[in-house]
C-alpha cells in the first residue's frame, strides 16, 4: 500500500510538472510569434489589413529603410548590402519567411517614409527617445544602444559642455543628440548624410563633428584617421529600435517585439554584432536579460524591469507653449496645412530664435554701415588724382568684383581668425567687413566715376566735387546698401550667429522646417522693404542737393 500510494505521488508530481511545462511553453514568445504569424497568414490576402504583417505575408517582401553608408551597420559596397542591421534585417524576413526589400534612408527620412508607407521598418540606427515616441512605434527590447561623441582635431582641447560654447559643430540632420548640442551654446553646420562628416574633418571644413561612437568606431580603425583626430567626450547615451509606423502597425509590431526577445535570447543579435564587428557588451548584458524566467515570456516586452526606457530628451516649455500648439491645432484643422512654431514652444529653441533675431539686425545695421562707410573711402581714394592712392584701391575693387561673395567672405574670416580665437561674434565681425568690402567696393567705384566725370566738366573745391558725386552715384550706392541687407545670411556660411544660422539650427531638432524658413523669408523680406525705403529717402536727399548744386 505504501509503495502504491508513493507511486500515485509521484505519477501526480510528474503530471503537475509536466503541465507546468506545457503551461510555460503556451506563455513563452515562441509560442505567441507562432500564433501572430498563424491569425496573420490565416486572414487571407484578399483583403490585407493595413497593419503591414498580412501585407508582407502575401507579397513576400519585407521593406526595410537601412542606410547605405554607416560603416559596420549598413553600407551599399559593389551593389550588395553589409552590415550588422543588414544581417538583422535578414532575420526577421527569414522567420517571417519573406524576402527582404533595402531602401536607403537617412535621419531625416526614415519616419515620414515609415509614415507614407513607402517602408514597413526602419532599421537604421535610430535612437528610441521621447520625443520620437510620437512619431514611430518602437520596437522592444532594443536592439542595440549607442552614445554620440565628439571628435576633433587633437590640438583642440575640449574636455566638456563650457569650452563647447559659441563653437560650431558639424551633424547631420535629424540627429536626437542635436538639440543637446545646440542647448549648450553650440552652432550646427548640417549634413544630409553622416557619411560626409569624416571627410569634412579631413577636408578642414568641419573643426569638431558629433555622431554615435559606433559610427566613427570604424574610422578610429584608420591609423591616419586616429593620428588626426580623437574623441573629446561622449553624451546621451541612447537605445536604438527597430521603426515600425505609428498607426496600422499593431500586429507587425506584437511580432517584432517577440522576435525581439528571441533573438536576445538566443544570441542572434550577438551572433550577428560579432560578424560584423560591432561591439557586443550592450548585446551580452540583454542576452542575460532575455534569458531570465521573468523576461522570457509573451508579456516580456512590456515588463518595465525587462525593457529600457526611451532617452528622455524632452526639453524645457515656455509658458506660451500649450496655447500655441493649440493655435497649431486650430490653423491645421481650419486649413489643412501643417503649421509648426517650435520657436516659440521650448526654452532653447525660443531663445536662439531671439539670439537669431538680435544678432541679424546687427548684422544688417553693421553690413550698412559697413558697405557706406568703405563706398566713401573707396570712392575717395579711387578718384584721387594720386596715383599711390587710386591705384591699390581699384586692384582691390577688381579682386573683390572677380570673386564669388563667399570667397571673400572665407578669406576675411580666415584673416580675422588667425589674429584672434574663433568666436561667433569674431564670425558675425567678418561676415560685416566681407559684406562692407564687396558691396562698398562696387559703390565705391561708382562714387570715383562720378567724381572724375565732375572733375573733367567743371572745378571747385574737392569736398564740393565729392559731394556733388554722392548725388550722381546715389542709384548705385541704394542698389549695393540694399544688396548688402540681402546677402546677410550667407554670413551662416562661416558660422556667424544670425537668423538662418538659429532656424537651422533649431529645426535640425525639431520639427516645422516649412514653417520655420517661410518665417525666415518673412523677416528679410520685411527688413529689405525697410532698407529700400530708408535708401530711397537717402537717394531722394541726394539728388535734391544736386539740383540745388
Amino acid at each position: 500500500m505504501p509503495g502504491r500510494l508513493l507511486t500515485l505521488c509521484l505519477a501526480l508530481a510528474a503530471g503537475m510538472a509536466l503541465a507546468a511545462g506545457a503551461e510555460a511553453q503556451q506563455h513563452s514568445p515562441d509560442a505567441a510569434l507562432d500564433r501572430v504569424i498563424q491569425e496573420a497568414r490565416a486572414a487571407g490576402c484578399a483583403e490585407p489589413d493595413s497593419g503591414g504583417l498580412v501585407r508582407i505575408l502575401c507579397s513576400g517582401k519585407l521593406r526595410v529603410g537601412v542606410h547605405n553608408s554607416y560603416p559596420l551597420f549598413g553600407r551599399l559596397k559593389n551593389g550588395k548590402h553589409r552590415g550588422y542591421e543588414i544581417d538583422v534585417a535578414r532575420a526577421i524576413a527569414k522567420r517571417l519567411g519573406v524576402e527582404p526589400e533595402f531602401t536607403k534612408v537617412n535621419a531625416a527620412s526614415r519616419i515620414p517614409m515609415l509614415a507614407d508607407n513607402r517602408i514597413d521598418l526602419a532599421i537604421a540606427t535610430m535612437g528610441h527617445n521621447t520625443q520620437r515616441d510620437g512619431q514611430a512605434r518602437f520596437i522592444r527590447p532594443h536592439y542595440y544602444r549607442s552614445e554620440t561623441i565628439l571628435v576633433g582635431r587633437r590640438d583642440l582641447r575640449i574636455a566638456g559642455w563650457d569650452e563647447l560654447r559659441g563653437r560650431t559643430v558639424c551633424v547631420s540632420i535629424g540627429n536626437g543628440s542635436n538639440s543637446e548640442l545646440v542647448s549648450h551654446g553650440a552652432h550646427l553646420m548640417l549634413f544630409a548624410d553622416s557619411a560626409m562628416l569624416p571627410d569634412r574633418l579631413r577636408d578642414g571644413t568641419c573643426s569638431l563633428a558629433a555622431q554615435d561612437d559606433s559610427f566613427f568606431a570604424y574610422y578610429f580603425t584608420d591609423p591616419d584617421f586616429a593620428g588626426r583626430f580623437d574623441a573629446k567626450f561622449g553624451f546621451t547615451p541612447v537605445p536604438w529600435g527597430i521603426g515600425a509606423a505609428r498607426n496600422g502597425s499593431d500586429k507587425l509590431a506584437r511580432a517584432l517585439d517577440l522576435m525581439s526577445q528571441i533573438f536576445h535570447r538566443d544570441g542572434v543579435f550577438l551572433e550577428a554584432a560579432k560578424a560584423n564587428h560591432v561591439g557586443t557588451a550592450f548585446l551580452e548584458r540583454q542576452q542575460a536579460v532575455w534569458a531570465r524566467a521573468d523576461c522570457n515570456t509573451d508579456t516580456g516586452s512590456g515588463n518595465p524591469a525587462c525593457i529600457l526606457p526611451p532617452f528622455d530628451n524632452a526639453l524645457e516649455p515656455t509658458a506660451i507653449a500649450a496655447p500655441v500648439t493649440a493655435f497649431e491645432r486650430w490653423y491645421n484643422r481650419l486649413t489643412g496645412s501643417d503649421l509648426q512654431l517650435p520657436m516659440l514652444k521650448t526654452v532653447p529653441a525660443r531663445s536662439m530664435f531671439m539670439s537669431g533675431v538680435a544678432n541679424s539686425l546687427m548684422l544688417i545695421a553693421g553690413a550698412l554701415a559697413a558697405t557706406l562707410g568703405f563706398a566713401l573711402l573707396f570712392g575717395a581714394m579711387a578718384g584721387s588724382r594720386y596715383r599711390l592712392l587710386h591705384w591699390p584701391v581699384r586692384a582691390i575693387t577688381i579682386a573683390v568684383q572677380s570673386s564669388p561673395i563667399v570667397l571673400t567672405l572665407v578669406i576675411v574670416s580666415a584673416v580675422m581668425h588667425s589674429v584672434i580665437t574663433y568666436s561667433s561674434n569674431g564670425a558675425l565681425c567678418a561676415a560685416i567687413l566681407a559684406l562692407g568690402l564687396a558691396n562698398g567696393a562696387n559703390a565705391g567705384q561708382a562714387i570715383a566715376e562720378a567724381l572724375l566725370t565732375l572733375r573733367a566738366e567743371r572745378s571747385g573745391r574737392p569736398l564740393d566735387l565729392f559731394a556733388r558725386a554722392l548725388s550722381r552715384a546715389a542709384t548705385q550706392i541704394a542698389a549695393f546698401l540694399i544688396n548688402a541687407a540681402k546677402g546677410t545670411p550667407i554670413a551662416s556660411f562661416i558660422g556667424a550667429p544670425e537668423l538662418l544660422s538659429a532656424l537651422t539650427d533649431i529645426t535640425s531638432f525639431s520639427s516645422g522646417r516649412t514653417t520655420t524658413y517661410t518665417l525666415l523669408l518673412v523677416f528679410y523680406t520685411a527688413v529689405v522693404m525697410l532698407v529700400v525705403w530708408l535708401c530711397r529717402r537717402l537717394q531722394a536727399h541726394l539728388e535734391r542737393r544736386q539740383a540745388a548744386a
